[in-house]
């Protein structure tokens, strides 16, 4: 077997993004996956405390963001898919030492 040589491992490295399919590029600059808006049937969430409940994506969506741009750890929750329209049972909720003080929140940008 003949000893490896700069030039062969030198082949390798020359490879550029340009030279893959577009499929491969437009994945490779897709980047990490994005959490879902809602959150459907995880038990990570199990011990988390609802602070309200929504009826629509959107409405429970803007809420979570506003505890979130306060420092508030908070998600969207559903026990059961969303239909087309992004209605359903939606709960906002947060860990449980933060339940207190998302409520005060949402109690005062009432």
């Amino acid at each position: 077997m003949a000893p490896r040589t700069a030039s062969a491992c030198h082949t390798f490295s020359v490879l550029s993004v340009a030279t893959l399919p577009l499929v491969a590029r437009r994945w490779l600059r897709r980047g990490p996956a994005k959490a879902p808006e809602v959150v459907i049937d995880d038990p990570r969430y199990a011990e988390w405390e609802t602070v309200s409940t929504f009826e629509d994506r959107q409405t429970a969506v803007a809420w979570r963001d506003q505890l979130r741009n306060l420092g508030v750890n908070a998600a969207c929750l559903a026990e059961y898919p969303l239909d087309r329209f992004g209605r359903g049972d939606i709960y906002l909720a947060v860990p449980p030492g933060d339940w207190s003080r998302a409520n005060e929140i949402l109690e005062n940008l009432d």
